[in-house]
């Protein structure tokens, strides 16, 4: 399973200030995460494999 990358306090302030600038609904939840670059993060496997 993945680790959840967020996006930084700063990342989030630029977002929310260019949303301050437009003048239409704001985007999905899906859409901001998107933008943001807020996903999942693959995660290299741990341990050693059984053989």
């Amino acid at each position: 399973m993945g680790q959840q990358k967020q996006p930084t306090k700063e990342q989030i302030r630029l977002y929310m200030q260019s949303r301050k600038s437009q003048h239409c609904p704001p985007p999905s939840i899906p859409e901001i995460r998107r933008q943001l670059g807020w996903g999942l993060v693959a995660q290299a496997p741990q341990g050693g494999e059984r053989g």
